[in-house]
């Protein structure tokens, strides 16, 4: 049986959000967009897992965001998968890591692995230093390298920012600002993925778009944002994003459903 991963990103709950003077973040459908993904994937979908690839909020204040962030967290636990949750840039200016595994219900770091349906899943955490760059610690990275060593099962990596090269200069957001989208250790982390022998696949959000590169035999996909204004300006048409993916041992299928679709099919070599 395949193992179907249902996926939602950057749904940022919060005040609307404007770039260079135009509506760009349809913030205030968030929550009725985050509801009907739910639906969707309880009625149609019906992935095993839900991952939440981070940016539930458009930060604001402590208050707001933690009231935020856990009507955000409410609403994806209505799903009958398992919420499995990664940490975006803007869900960590205002609230502590503490904050965030507490609603997320779990202990530790807001970095760990889980296995599920035969296969490793490996959630990372990327810090952006507001304004300046995208880190992962190194303590993190030797983490990451015992993880992968101690696992047999192919390996799912899920992270917010992008490990990969993707050319950014038609993004909307990240034109010139490339530091802004991509981890600035993102050749040593993808050496530490190639040398494991083991990744199916890399998963992330942030770029607000869709994106598939294949690097050395490794296929990173970036998330279209769940409410990302696909018009120029306001009143706007949200993208309605939400994606599900279907591993298995000689294929990996991924489908963007909403008003910007995407379809990717990777044949796996058999190991």
């Amino acid at each position: 049986m395949p193992l179907k991963i249902g996926f939602v990103s950057d749904l940022h709950f919060g005040p609307e959000a404007f770039h260079k003077g135009k509506l760009r973040k349809l913030t205030h459908h968030a929550a009725e967009l985050t509801r009907g993904v739910v639906r969707k994937m309880n009625e149609d979908l019906r992935p095993d897992l839900l991952v939440n690839l981070g940016d539930d909020i458009e930060d604001e204040s402590r208050d707001a965001d933690l009231a935020r962030y856990t009507e955000c967290q409410d609403i994806l636990r209505t799903a009958k998968a398992e919420l499995v949750n990664v940490a975006g840039n803007h869900d960590t200016i205002h609230l502590t890591r503490s904050d965030l595994a507490r609603i997320w219900r779990r202990e530790g770091p807001l970095f760990y692995s889980l296995d599920r349906g035969g296969f490793h899943l490996v959630v990372l955490h990327t810090i952006e230093q507001k304004g300046v760059d995208i880190r992962i610690p190194r303590a993190q990275l030797e983490w990451l390298k015992d993880d992968l060593a101690r696992t047999n099962l192919p390996v799912v990596v899920l992270m917010h920012h992008s490990a990969s090269e993707q050319d950014l200069e038609d993004s909307y957001w990240f034109a010139g600002r490339a530091h802004l989208a991509l981890v600035k250790e993102r050749a040593e982390l993808r050496a530490i993925l190639e040398e494991s022998g083991k990744v199916r696949v890399v998963f992330n959000g942030h770029v607000h778009r869709n994106h598939l590169d294949v690097i050395r035999g490794i296929p990173y996909v970036t998330v279209q944002s769940l409410i990302e204004n696909l018009d120029e300006d306001a009143p706007g048409r949200p993208a309605s994003a939400c994606t599900i993916a279907s591993l298995e041992d000689e294929r990996t299928t991924i489908r963007v459903l909403g008003n910007d679709p995407a379809r990717y099919q990777i044949e796996h070599a058999r190991r």
